[in-house]
């Protein structure tokens, strides 16, 4: 029998590179499977080779086909589902590609995983696009953010139990994903689960407008370019630090015999949540200097406040964040400044 290891689609990416870092810190062989279709990511894997000898196998290759996501999966003891067409914009461009990477590919998964009937967990990572706009939820500003006009929801945060609404090729395509995989585990007995994930940052994540955008926040800032804000920068979200997303991870794949077919909402929750002008103020001073900012319409289906309830995953896994933001952003700083070149890399570059 092959040697078995952790098999992660999309592993070249932000996401996957500290996932996969995290497996090969413990002597745990990973294989990273991944079509390089965002420029720069191949340094990742170079990187993760060069530090990891042996221990890292690479397949370069897309979910679109079923062929190569069959033996990937083959002699995988653990699976993250990664790969992804990951922005709402482009997905309004060509939604047919859209589909066919996050929906079809997935198809792929779970069906690789279903007539191999391995006893491998998957792990998905959905989005909170799948909630649309919360139309349910009333919304007010309160200074610098909007925010719920219950107050109970704003202490808490949006759960499981809020109804879904896809108002995007990209909700459409991720959304229907995230229900394959639960029906996967309810139909077909696959052990596995769903995060829908919301705004996750750090290190490996250089990001654009479209994705990714509070280290792009921070990476324009270091450059002195500007950003641009849609809408108007009230939009509250709920940042997490991918240390402690990837740590939910483990968590999730050692119980997956208690949580197959469960969804959790995954993000920093309201103690970890700021609008788009606080954390421009909070860049301006880890930076110092002043942010320049240009300005542009709102955007189609974006929400303006969304803060995970991560009370789900405290309760079944015995989780809860522990880097706030400042700390998150200090780490990703950090880590810039270890890595100058990336700072001047040309902005269609981003891993």
């Amino acid at each position: 029998m092959k040697e078995q290891y952790v098999l992660i689609t999309g592993g070249a990416g932000f996401i996957g590179t500290n996932v996969a870092r995290s497996y090969l810190e413990k002597n745990l062989p990973v294989h990273i499977f991944d079509n390089l279709g965002r420029a720069g990511v191949e340094r990742n894997v170079s990187e993760l080779q060069a530090a990891f000898p042996g221990m890292v196998r690479f397949t370069a290759a897309d979910v679109r086909d079923a062929n190569a996501v069959l033996s990937a999966v083959e002699n995988a003891s653990a699976i993250y589902h990664l790969a992804a067409q990951v922005a709402v914009t482009t997905s309004l461009e060509d939604p047919m590609d859209d589909l066919e990477t996050n929906l079809i590919g997935t198809l792929n998964v779970l069906e690789a995983m279903r007539k191999l009937r391995t006893d491998a967990s998957l792990l998905f990572t959905s989005t909170n696009k799948v909630y649309g706009r919360l139309s349910s939820v009333e919304i007010c500003e309160r200074g610098s953010r909007h925010q719920p006009v219950d107050d109970a929801l704003a202490r808490s945060g949006v759960s499981e139990r809020q109804p879904l609404e896809f108002l995007s090729p990209y909700g459409c395509s991720k959304g229907s994903a995230d229900q394959y995989v639960l029906d996967y585990a309810h139909s077909f007995g696959l052990r596995c689960c769903v995060f829908r994930m919301s705004c996750i940052y750090g290190r490996y994540q250089l990001g654009s407008e479209d994705q990714g955008w509070v280290a792009h926040f921070l990476r324009q800032a270091l450059k002195r370019e500007p950003i641009t804000i849609y809408g108007d920068g009230k939009q509250v979200r709920d940042l997490l630090f991918v240390d402690d997303l990837v740590r939910a991870m483990h968590l999730a794949h050692a119980s997956m015999d208690r949580i197959a077919g469960t969804v959790f909402n995954m993000g920093g929750g309201p103690r970890n949540s700021t609008s788009l002008l606080d954390l421009l103020d909070q860049i301006a001073s880890l930076t110092g200097g002043r942010v320049r900012t240009e300005w542009g319409p709102e955007r189609l289906a974006d929400q303006r406040w969304f803060v995970a309830d991560t009370a789900r995953a405290h309760e079944l896994l015995g989780w809860t964040p522990v880097i706030g933001i400042k700390e998150g952003l200090n780490k990703l700083y950090d880590w810039y400044q270890s890595r100058p070149a990336l700072i001047e890399q040309v902005a269609a570059e981003v891993a």
